[in-house]
């Protein structure tokens, strides 16, 4: 539990905005490659790739009462390694309403309804990079989720954002979290559908000045980065302005920086990679090809 301590004490939030506070899954922790530990305060989200016995549960439990400045209301336990990933709380009680806060953005959370919660902490260097060159544009926001990105361009000043993703109930989300910061939903689109059967529509709200890729690991038939990805680049020019840019968000295990980066020179030579970017220090990587990578490139 030391070394778990150390890592806490590190990563303490700042005036209440969400922190990964242990990152087991980066491979640098020997013996914790199963454990991830977020913190949304007032809750704690402890999430497990394998079975540990409830004695280990308690000594956890027990360390994060007493390192935290503040008692969390709950500690909340998501099982990754059973089907469907079920939570069940270690400690206290869940609150009716749970918000992420990042750089004085809301995000609404849905702990222990879902395997993902709707807010992902290690896309921070994608949301605060796309926040700094959104001004002016029109976004157009692939497997948009409960739209952090596009809360986050729109808070950057853009002129427009269209979100597509085919979770009709993640778009619900999306649009409490614009509305949770208080921006003007005119400015912004939702459509429930899949991508490949959707670029007609799509190339008629366009061009787009810029396009966020940012899709999960796996989605059944819908996406696999293997398959997906290539596809996926070929078709960007059709929906790009002159001079458009791309933001290329990578988080799988199944495909590194490197072979995103080859499909890319490889299927679409005219994009110039302007920037790499991966995650903070937050978010430890025994192997930088693994992490969370965010590439900009200018399609000339």
């Amino acid at each position: 539990m030391d070394i778990i301590a150390q890592e806490i004490i590190r990563h303490l939030p700042q005036a209440g905005e969400s922190r990964r506070l242990f990152h087991g899954r980066g491979h640098c922790f020997a013996g914790l490659e199963d454990l991830v530990i977020d913190y949304y305060p007032p809750v704690v989200l402890v999430i497990l790739y394998r079975e540990r016995p409830q004695q280990w549960l308690r000594e956890l439990t027990a360390l994060l009462l007493s390192t935290l400045p503040v008692a969390p209301q709950g500690i909340l336990l998501q099982e990754r390694f059973r089907p469907g990933a079920p939570s069940r709380l270690l400690q206290g009680e869940l609150p009716a309403e749970v918000e992420a806060q990042e750089d004085g953005l809301r995000y609404r959370l849905r702990l222990g309804d879902a395997q993902n919660v709707g807010f992902f902490p290690d896309m921070a260097v994608g949301r605060r990079l796309l926040r700094k060159m959104a001004s002016g544009k029109r976004v157009l926001n692939l497997f948009a989720y409960s739209c952090s990105f596009s809360v986050t361009a729109l808070a950057g000043g853009a002129e427009q954002v269209v979100n597509l993703d085919m979770n009709r109930g993640a778009l619900d989300l999306g649009k409490l979290n614009h509305r949770l910061n208080n921006i003007d939903l005119r400015r912004a689109s939702f459509l429930p559908m899949e991508l490949f059967r959707s670029f007609g529509r799509l190339r008629r709200c366009g061009p787009f000045d810029l396009v966020i890729c940012d899709p999960p690991a796996s989605q059944g038939n819908s996406f696999t980065a293997e398959r997906h990805w290539p596809k996926l680049i070929r078709r960007l020019p059709e929906l790009l302005s002159a001079q458009g840019q791309i933001l290329a968000c990578l988080s799988t295990p199944t495909m590194t920086n490197s072979q995103l980066q080859q499909l890319f020179a490889e299927l679409l030579p005219t994009a110039q990679l302007v920037e790499c970017h991966t995650a903070d220090s937050d978010f430890p990587e025994a192997d930088s090809e693994q992490g969370t990578t965010v590439l900009n490139y200018c399609v000339r």
